[in-house]
């Protein structure tokens, strides 16, 4: 069974930027896409951005020309690069396949938006 590892979280300023990994023990198979979803305390989870094997991907409207998403088979990472964060993208971000998440979901890893 995969499982997922996230990182690359942490305390940002508001404009600052991070790049977040998702890194699977095993081969992600091609045909999922895979997707970054995220959850702030007190709302409900969201997909973020997702993208298919073929690179093609699709954002949620709050953070197109901000985050961009991208995968690396040979190294069974996914990688989600944000940048002009905004203290309203404060949440624990985590990645699965999409749109059925087919993986035990990882622990995930914190983003906070703060001056």
């Amino acid at each position: 069974q995969v499982h997922l590892v996230e990182s690359g979280g942490g305390l940002v300023q508001p404009g600052g930027s991070l790049r977040l990994s998702c890194v699977a023990s095993d081969n992600i198979p091609t045909i999922y896409e895979m997707g970054w979803y995220r959850q702030a305390p007190g709302k409900q989870r969201e997909l973020v951005a997702r993208v298919a094997n073929s690179g093609i991907a699709n954002y949620a409207d709050s953070v197109k020309g901000r985050f961009t998403i991208s995968r690396d088979n040979n190294r069974n990472t996914v990688y989600l690069q944000m940048n002009n964060l905004k203290p309203e993208d404060t949440a624990v971000y985590d990645c699965n396949s999409h749109p059925w998440e087919e993986f035990p979901r990882g622990r995930g890893t914190q983003v906070t938006v703060s001056s």
